[in-house]
């Protein structure tokens, strides 16, 4: 440990110095890009020190080429904690030297893992004034994760997809590769990036060269891309009152085939859609102003090969009577989805109609303890059907503890013993409830099935409760009544159980 911050220490004693850290040279000056970047920086306790240590390096290695100012590169950073917290507003740090320094200082505020509330947090200050964030440049936001999240992140993020952000994610951990390649961006191949915090050098150039299509300034460039779709995204160059704009687009191979549409000035923004797969599309943005003379943009872009649907199944939520079956991806060509379920062990199966926009529906009405094979078939609308199946198992039902027991220990003590209960328990919690006194509560892990109840006052009639606990529910408690001897009487207790 005294190793690992020594180095992280040497390393940021360099970069303050001014001095390259080992094995980077001088990084070339980059200009003409124009552009808002924020940083989700985990800072909740589930990072250790020498990690966000890394992150921090790695965040500063990423921007250092840029050019910081009002008129091109800023930089901001939201910490992932119990409550969301802006370390600096966009506007405050212009030059190298103080974003650099502003990076050096942040401090760690450890908390819980709520990426879900700093998502929505971000969304809110990507687009405030107060926050120094400009309306008319592209929005950039760099996720570095853990892999873990408290609570809801998907909601949140598409709707700063949906504002234009585009969304980078770095996971150093054990990330649900699933739920981040829905998170990100779109292809997540250029999106997402799964690395050790001691290797983040390795992707700092191809995740920069991904930023800068998406901020480089006064040109036209693509995002989002699918088999079937993309998102174009330009400078504001026009206003609703000084013109509009129109695109042009035709495969590079028939141009004959030409399509044509037009937006007013207020957009930055445009989804081409119903595209063919694998399929390179010559694209011309023409602004049409009543003011001044803008010239042409053009930008070729190449569809993805169409997606085979779905290429995994997950089951999740796992319960006595229910599951969530998810898959992915979910291309546009799938009308729908067929979901097909019944017991491995059986002869009997149900199915379930799936609307093709979603990607997950919950199975209920199922036998506790139960093994399901489950089939997603994905109907294309040309008429073809794809499947995939996954095994999935209910939960057993929340089983009760069996034969409480009490033995005198002396000195106003009992021992209270138990047998395990049936089933994945995760630990028991004893209930003491005495006639004098204060109740206590106590929890201890699956392995140990008996407890010392202390201040058990002679002559007093006490509840004691004990209840094994499962991951969706607890079980059932048993209970029994412990009456205490009088002081005067021979040592011991007696107890009956409840009625």
């Amino acid at each position: 440990m005294l190793a690992e911050a020594a180095l992280v220490l040497g390393v940021w004693l360099q970069l303050a110095a001014g001095q390259e850290a080992p094995g980077q040279g001088p990084q070339p000056s980059i200009s003409n890009s124009e552009g808002d970047i924020l940083f989700l920086l985990d800072s909740s306790g589930s990072v250790s020190y020498y990690e966000f240590s890394k992150v921090k390096e790695f965040m500063w290695d990423l921007v250092r080429p840029f050019t910081f100012g009002p008129n091109d590169v800023q930089t901001s950073i939201i910490h992932i904690s119990t409550t969301p917290t802006m370390e600096f507003p966009f506007d405050r740090y212009l030059s190298r030297g103080t974003v650099q320094q502003a990076i050096r200082d942040t401090r760690q505020l450890m908390g819980d893992t709520n990426t879900g509330k700093a998502l929505s947090f971000a969304k809110e200050k990507l687009f405030s004034n107060d926050a120094g964030a400009r309306p008319d440049v592209p929005k950039v936001l760099v996720w570095v994760t853990d892999g873990f999240s408290s609570d809801d992140i998907s909601e949140p993020m598409q709707l700063l997809k949906d504002m234009g952000v585009t969304v980078f994610i770095v996971s150093t951990g054990r990330g649900n590769y699933l739920e981040l390649s829905a998170a990100a961006s779109q292809p997540p191949e250029k999106h997402l990036h799964f690395v050790d915090v001691d290797d983040l050098p390795i992707i700092t150039k191809e995740l920069r060269d991904a930023m800068l299509d998406v901020i480089q300034a006064n040109r036209l460039h693509v995002v989002d891309i699918t088999s079937s779709s993309f998102r174009l995204t330009w400078p504001q160059l026009l206003s609703q009152e000084t013109g509009y704009y129109t695109l042009q687009y035709a495969p590079t191979d028939d141009l004959a085939a030409k399509r044509t549409t037009q937006v007013s000035g207020a957009h930055t923004s445009l989804t081409l859609s119903n595209l063919a797969p694998e399929t390179t599309y010559e694209v011309a943005l023409i602004p049409e102003s009543n003011v001044h003379y803008f010239p042409p943009q053009t930008i070729r872009v190449t569809t993805l090969a169409e997606e085979i649907s779905p290429a995994q199944v997950l089951i999740s939520d796992s319960r006595p009577h229910s599951f969530q079956v998810s898959w992915a991806p979910t291309p546009d060509s799938v009308s729908s989805y067929q979901v097909l379920y019944g017991p491995l062990r059986g002869d009997s199966a149900q199915l379930l109609e799936v609307d093709g926009t979603h990607n997950s529906t919950v199975v209920e009405n199922l036998a506790p303890n139960t093994t399901y094979l489950v089939t997603v078939t994905a109907i294309y609308s040309s008429g073809k059907e794809k499947s995939l199946s996954a095994k999935a198992c209910t939960q057993e039902e929340g089983s009760k503890v069996r034969h409480l027991r009490f033995e005198d220990m002396g000195s106003n003590t009992l021992k209270a013993s138990w047998d395990a209960a049936d089933g994945k328990v995760l630990g028991y919690r004893v209930r003491c409830r005495r006639q004098t006194g204060p109740s206590s509560l106590i929890s201890v892990s699956p392995q140990i099935h008996s407890v010392l109840l202390t201040d058990m006052a002679p002559g007093t009639t006490n509840k004691v409760c004990v209840k094994s606990m499962y991951k969706d529910q607890p079980g059932k408690g048993l209970c029994r009544m412990v009456h205490m001897q009088p002081a005067t009487e021979a040592p011991g207790y007696k107890h009956r159980q409840r009625a």
